[in-house]
């Protein structure tokens, strides 16, 4: 099956290489195909330990000098740049594959599609249209195409809808990272066999448990935003109003949480970004993330790698079995919540067991080793099904 693996590969991601997120998703992408990579196309790299002839990064690139416009233009400049520049590449030649991003990549995938190249679609989230049906042309956009000027010229520089619906279709294998995401694309029309369910990884040395505290300590990791459930997680507490526990905020408080905390209990602390997350998961009881929409979260894996029971959502991930290593919830589900908060609270033994079970699971399914295999897997298919397509 080896022949069907390719031997120059040509990666292209907006994001940076190496650091935390999608930069170490794209790291340990690379360190997974460096033998078979001709090169990697990224805003930055900050990667040691790849090839730097190997990458080629738009450090220099005047788009650089759009950095001080709302994130939302600067974000889909880059993109548009970075996949101005790899389809350059794509065409000049010498690729036997393309693995790209979603939003980042519809230059290169029509190359891909013209060249008969082998193609593959990386989906950070779910389908753009999340399981829902959406017109051709919604009232938003019509009014974003009859917008004045400047706003009119800003606005081209977002990845449309309908950019990610044409990368959808030309793509010859999407990598979707939960069943949930799956699904989205399923309900749009996208046949199953063009999907690859590509679970992510986490580091099981740095996350491993810890002594527990003497205190029930739920933590929650991530963006302090309404979309992870943040608001309904706060609410559920104050209700609960737990003896001996306390409810741990760890990540960047937005705007729109900001009155939900304004009279919370001192058994809730907010924390803030923390650069020494595993130790937080370490010193925590059990971990909370109830969000409504995922692709895969990363803090789940960093979870069950460090021993914790979880209550979250079937939205945030496949890491959590219900029953096994966790408790699943309906999102924007407060009563839900509390219940599922109060039987780990109530159940020590149980707390145990389930963070016992995510940890073997972390170890068996969702390390970095797992993970490159499945990018290798994954590969094997696109080429597959790309020599069906030109057949």
């Amino acid at each position: 099956m080896d022949n069907l693996l390719p031997s120059r590969v040509l990666y292209a991601v907006s994001a940076r290489i190496g650091g935390v997120g999608l930069d170490s998703v794209a790291h340990e992408t690379l360190r997974g195909i460096e033998n078979r990579l001709g090169l990697a196309v990224a805003y930055g790299n900050r990667a040691r330990d790849l090839d730097h002839h190997k990458i080629l990064t738009l450090q220099w690139h005047p788009v650089r000098l759009l950095s001080n416009l709302d994130r939302q233009y600067y974000y889909g400049a880059k993109k548009k740049v970075l996949d101005r520049v790899a389809s350059h590449i794509l065409r000049r030649g010498g690729f036997d594959l393309f693995h790209g991003w979603s939003g980042d990549a519809v230059r290169c995938l029509r190359v891909a599609k013209e060249l008969h190249i082998p193609s593959i679609l990386e989906i950070p989230t779910w389908h753009r249209h999340k399981g829902n049906w959406v017109p051709f042309k919604t009232d938003h956009e019509l009014q974003m195409e009859s917008a004045r000027y400047p706003e009119r010229w800003l606005n081209r520089l977002l990845i449309s809808r309908h950019q990610s619906l044409e990368e959808y279709d030309l793509a010859d294998l999407l990598l979707v990272l939960s069943e949930k995401s799956e699904q989205t694309f399923r309900f749009a029309g996208l046949p199953k066999e063009k999907m690859f369910r590509m679970s992510r990884g986490v580091d099981v040395e740095r996350f491993k448990p810890g002594k527990k505290p003497s205190v029930f300590r739920a933590l929650f990791v991530g963006s302090l935003i309404k979309r992870k459930g943040v608001h309904w997680l706060i609410d559920a507490w104050k209700q609960l109003a737990l003896p001996n526990a306390e409810l741990c905020l760890a990540g960047h408080v937005h705007p729109e949480i900001e009155p939900f905390l304004k009279d919370a209990p001192g058994s809730i602390k907010v924390i803030g970004f923390s650069k020494r997350v595993e130790d937080l998961y370490r010193e925590s009881s059990v971990f909370v993330f109830p969000s409504e929409c995922e692709g895969s979260a990363k803090a789940t894996y960093e979870a069950a790698a460090s021993g914790l029971a979880q209550i979250t959502t079937r939205e945030s991930g496949d890491v959590v079995v219900d029953g096994l290593n966790g408790i699943l919830i309906p999102p924007n589900n407060v009563e839900a919540l509390c219940q599922a908060i109060l039987m780990l609270y109530q159940d020590s033994a149980l707390t145990e067991q389930m963070g016992a079970a995510g940890r073997r699971r972390a170890v068996a399914e969702f390390t970095w080793d797992h993970f490159r295999q499945r990018v290798l897997a994954a590969y094997k298919v696109a080429v597959r099904m790309c020599q069906t397509c030109n057949n």
